[in-house]
């Protein structure tokens, strides 16, 4: 059952190419599945939105349960390639409600790559979304060659810098980005990332909020306040949040504020999705 305030029609399908991984707390002696695909997709089926994943998994029992977890949500996983090889794992800590990045085991994904059967089949798809650590460029680039009406989403997660960004701009509908406040740099940084291609650029602001821009006009929306257990998953939430509403209505505002609900639900729990 969807999560959010209204009804949404589930006539669009979303695909969602990337990464899978395991985070590892050894000091609290648990583990949860993550990676931002598994987060994006598996919140996106949450929200009532058909929703397929592209990715590859490992065989080991970390992969299964990859698998287990995505079923489990009905996300479509008919394109998740399997192979020997380990899970991607992250070692993680806690300081606090705050999420700290340790070691990195990239495992699988090491050699992670789509093929012209997963391309066909993202481009079949309303809308496609990746992410910075997702592999996914080049497959962005031929599906939006294949199908030039199709949206693509992309989440740079905090590399305002990268070159990536200027390479993928007229690639990309709708870009992700992640700062801490408004202020003249975001304001410029959003309305040259729409200049150069993007349909529209979004800023998460963290406890400041979030800012959209979308060629005419701003948009601001703030936190819906709650009891932050862990932080790790608000992004890939509130991007779940953000196009699943829409994909359905067309409506910024709306979308930034499904986004912060979403994304207020998952920080309440220790898990990156419910």
């Amino acid at each position: 059952m969807a999560s959010s305030r209204f009804e949404k029609q589930c006539n669009k399908k979303i695909a969602v190419m990337g990464d899978n991984c395991i985070d590892l707390y050894p000091d609290l002696g648990v583990y949860y599945v993550t990676g931002n695909a598994v987060d994006t997709a598996v919140n996106l089926a949450t929200e009532g939105i058909p929703t397929s994943i592209i990715t590859t998994i490992a065989d080991d029992h970390y992969g299964r349960e990859v698998m287990e977890i995505l079923r489990a949500h009905s996300v479509d996983v008919s394109h998740v390639r399997i192979v020997h090889g380990q899970t991607a794992i992250t070692y993680m800590s806690m300081e606090g409600t705050e999420r700290v990045h340790g070691t990195y085991i990239e495992g699988v994904l090491q050699n992670m790559v789509f093929g012209e059967e997963d391309i066909m089949f993202a481009s079949g798809h309303d809308l496609v979304h990746t992410a910075f650590w997702g592999k996914a460029e080049e497959a962005i680039k031929e599906i939006k060659r294949i199908n030039p009406a199709i949206f693509t989403s992309y989440d740079f997660a905090d590399r305002l810098t990268s070159s990536r960004i200027t390479e993928m701009d007229s690639f990309i509908d709708i870009g992700f980005f992640s700062y801490s406040r408004k202020d003249d740099y975001i304001e410029h940084f959003l309305n040259e990332r729409v200049r150069s291609g993007m349909k529209i650029a979004i800023a998460t602001l963290g406890e400041n909020g979030s800012l959209a821009y979308d060629g005419e006009r701003f948009y601001e929306c703030g936190i819906i306040p709650t009891e932050v257990v862990n932080t790790v998953g608000a992004g890939d939430s509130f991007i779940a949040g953000f196009l699943a509403t829409y994909v359905t209505t067309g409506d910024v505002f709306l979308s930034l504020e499904e986004g912060a609900l979403l994304a207020s639900r998952i920080i309440s729990v220790f898990e990156p999705w419910i």
